[in-house]
């Protein structure tokens, strides 16, 4: 299972030190490009889930996702 905290903590080390990133309580809803991230901030924080968690996310799928929440429910299989 992974969680939003789990996610935010990814999210943050794959962003850097890219100041203008605000993962709030509120992120999980907001979509990753308000997020702030890009192709490039969603591929390292795909990267980052693998080395992390085990979590393997096709790069053919994570288009596909517009906001974290999404991401998770995938991950966690309670969305197809």
């Amino acid at each position: 299972m992974l969680t939003n905290d789990q996610l935010r903590e990814t999210m943050i080390a794959s962003a850097g030190e890219d100041e203008s990133i605000n993962l709030d309580d509120e992120f999980a809803t907001r979509p990753f490009t308000e997020l702030g991230f890009d192709s490039l901030a969603l591929l390292e924080t795909c990267a980052n889930l693998k080395r992390s968690y085990g979590i393997e996310v096709p790069d053919e799928l994570l288009w596909e996702f517009s906001t974290p929440e999404e991401l998770v429910r995938w991950v966690n299989g309670t969305e197809s």
